[in-house]
């Protein structure tokens, strides 16, 4: 099961949603709870300013609820085959 969490709002995910015609739930975390659990709230920096944000990370979480494998740089263009290959396949 593929679940995408961000700190959009859920009107924010059903557009993306339909945009990009996503196969799997996205969860609207708005409180930062689940951000802050997975310690991917972070300071950031563009532009020389400093801002609160979320650092893009992937977490495989076998059956148990075990984190097995974390994926700390997300290459968007070449993830998903990087992520199947973790899975074996």
């Amino acid at each position: 099961m593929v679940i995408g969490v961000s700190t959009d709002n859920e009107k924010s995910h059903q557009k993306f949603i339909s945009k990009f015609d996503l196969p799997y739930k996205l969860v609207a975390d708005t409180d930062k709870s689940v951000v802050n659990d997975y310690g991917v709230w972070a300071e950031k920096s563009m532009y020389g300013k400093k801002y609160m944000g979320t650092n893009r990370k992937t977490f495989l979480i076998d059956e148990s609820g075990k984190i097995v494998h974390i994926f700390d740089k997300v290459d968007v263009s070449a993830h998903a085959d990087e992520v199947l290959a973790a899975f074996g396949e």
